[in-house]
């Protein structure tokens, strides 16, 4: 190990001067880089290079989850683990960022509060059974552009964006219209609709009404009880917010 640290650093610093810090030889580490190349290292490198190759088609997005999944597809058959420490052993890893934080929900109003429903069970027994709504913000330099989505809830692996759509400036769903993700959405599903409390206009709830949904609300201040859509969130703010200045609306 010792030896590979100074070959990976002996273009910043001098071999001599790493091998009296490291207590090694210099007769020894030149010994060791003559000895032929076992098999194993040159898997490492390759599967080096193909993780540098995800990692750059990803814009620096992926971590080792998701660069196994991608090598796993590619047909290499490697372990997370191992991935997982050559991307530490050489500084790869995923774009992280600290979250930004403005409030999107005001539950202070007198419009009726639907029961908890779901009670944190988002794994539906079938499809198109149970659907997750809500709303975040995206910071650009024309002011706050707010995405309102709706993801079916299944199983971990199955779920997915039902639909999505972005407004310039409401954060309390009240002008509700055709054009929301809800309104778009509302055709396809069946009871009931998880959501939000900022979900409790008159029109929204004629909306659903009329599709045939039942509503459910989470309780106050509790992200939990909506896990799977804040965690989507999550992700892609990090992924495509956070480390992005976005100059306009449209851009973003």
């Amino acid at each position: 190990m010792r030896f590979r640290f100074i070959e990976d650093h002996r273009a910043d610093y001098p071999v001599r001067i790493m091998c009296g810090a490291l207590e090694v030889s210099p007769a020894g580490y030149y010994a060791w880089r003559e000895r032929p190349v076992s098999e194993r290292a040159k898997s490492s490198a390759a599967l080096l290079a193909a993780i540098r190759q995800v990692h750059q088609d990803s814009c620096g997005r992926y971590g080792s989850p998701r660069v196994h999944a991608v090598l796993r597809r590619q047909g290499r058959a490697t372990s997370r683990g191992r991935i997982e420490r050559i991307m530490r052993r050489h500084g790869i890893h995923a774009i992280m960022a600290l979250p930004r934080r403005v409030r999107t929900t005001d539950s202070r109003h007198d419009l009726p509060i639907a029961p908890n429903l779901i009670a944190r069970d988002f794994t539906a027994p079938v499809p198109n059974r149970v659907w997750l709504a809500d709303i975040t913000y995206i910071p650009t330099a024309e002011g706050w552009l707010y995405l309102a989505a709706v993801m079916e809830s299944l199983q971990p692996k199955d779920r997915r964006l039902g639909h999505a759509g972005s407004y310039a400036s409401r954060t309390r769903i009240r002008g509700f219209d055709d054009g929301h993700p809800v309104a778009t959405a509302t055709g396809r599903i069946d009871p009931p609709l998880r959501s939000r409390r900022a979900y409790a206009s008159r029109a929204y709830r004629d909306a659903l009404t009329r599709a045939g949904m039942v509503a459910s609300m989470s309780r106050k201040a509790d992200c939990c009880d909506n896990a799977p859509m804040e965690s989507f969130f999550h992700s892609l703010k990090t992924e495509l917010v956070h480390h992005r200045n976005y100059e306009t609306r449209g851009a973003a």
